[in-house]
């Protein structure tokens, strides 16, 4: 028995801000932005908020998948900005959607929560906990963007993207998974939360911005992606020719470049679409997944890696049968 995606969906907010607004409004270029990183717009909410996002992107997936709302037993978000510490944005899905019988909670894993979302509903399907489970990846990182900060503000973007996952008797589905995390690194990648204020201790209310160390994520990138994937390939006696597309966490093309000729990857396997989307964190590889799945290019049969890193530091890749 295995768990196996049976539909995908994805949303984004309609405006999108490009690298030439962005040279009007802070010391940036086009150039300079894409150069660097492959990006060349994102979309970004006017008040819209990660749980609506995170919701219309759900009803695509039951849509894909052909499941009622009501069928789903398992929700988990991945996100690092909710609308609320509590609800959580799982239980606001389940509401805006409808699904009813769900056990639903949130991760937090950075840029890896989808990744560690579908472990999670992977354990609750292969256990028999759940029969069919909803992971969702969404992100409004516009609301925790120092929008004075222009080396990180604009790598960012806001969207959600889901999947639906059944139990297979089959075997086939996710095969494989490698997940891992490294806390001694959480101050590369890190955006604090409320100050603390209580009887005993006096603050002002604040709110903490995103504060990255881009090389020190950039070290880790190319070197805890490949090695998973190398690992999870050998474990399962494939080679790189085996797989039809690595779909990589959104991060930047640079990065991307480097795995590619690390593993000896051909360009053409490795799909991007952060030029238009930026870096969704949570929502990234399941954006570029319900794309490839809506333009046709996964067919059945067909072995797909799916590897992200993020904020923890944490890291997972997924070997999947599709």
């Amino acid at each position: 028995m295995s768990a196996r995606i049976i539909g995908t969906g994805s949303y984004a907010p309609d405006n999108i801000v490009t690298n030439d607004y962005l040279s009007t409004i802070m010391d940036t270029s086009d150039e300079w932005i894409s150069s660097k990183t492959g990006i060349r717009e994102r979309r970004i909410s006017e008040g819209e908020g990660t749980a609506s996002m995170a919701a219309k992107a759900s009803v695509l997936a039951l849509k894909d998948a052909e499941v009622a709302a009501e069928e789903i037993d398992f929700i988990v978000c991945g996100t690092c900005s909710p609308d609320n510490f509590l609800p959580s944005t799982a239980c606001e899905i389940q509401a805006e959607i409808g699904a009813v019988n769900a056990t639903c909670f949130d991760l937090s894993a950075a840029c890896s929560g989808f990744i560690f979302g579908l472990q999670t509903a992977r354990a609750y399907i292969e256990s028999g906990i759940a029969k069919t489970a909803l992971v969702v990846g969404a992100e409004n990182l516009s609301k925790i963007m120092d929008w004075s900060d222009r080396t990180t503000c604009v790598l960012f973007g806001d969207g959600a993207g889901a999947a639906v996952l059944k139990k297979d008797e089959t075997g086939n589905g996710v095969i494989d998974m490698v997940t891992g995390s490294d806390g001694t690194g959480g101050p590369a990648l890190c955006c604090p939360a409320r100050d603390m204020n209580n009887l005993f201790v006096k603050n002002e209310f604040s709110t903490g911005f995103v504060k990255m160390d881009g090389h020190a994520v950039y070290k880790f990138a190319v070197t805890v992606v490949p090695d998973t994937i190398s690992e999870i390939l050998k474990r399962n006696h494939l080679e790189v020719k085996d797989i039809k597309y690595f779909l990589l966490h959104q991060a930047n093309k640079r990065i991307i470049e480097s795995i590619s000729k690390r593993l000896h990857i051909d360009m053409d396997k490795l799909p991007m679409n952060l030029d238009k989307y930026g870096n969704t964190s949570a929502a990234s590889i399941a954006i570029i997944l319900d794309e490839m799945n809506r333009d046709g290019c996964l067919k059945p049969g067909d072995k797909i890696v799916i590897s992200g890193f993020g904020g923890g530091l944490t890291w997972g890749t997924a070997l999947i049968e599709w």
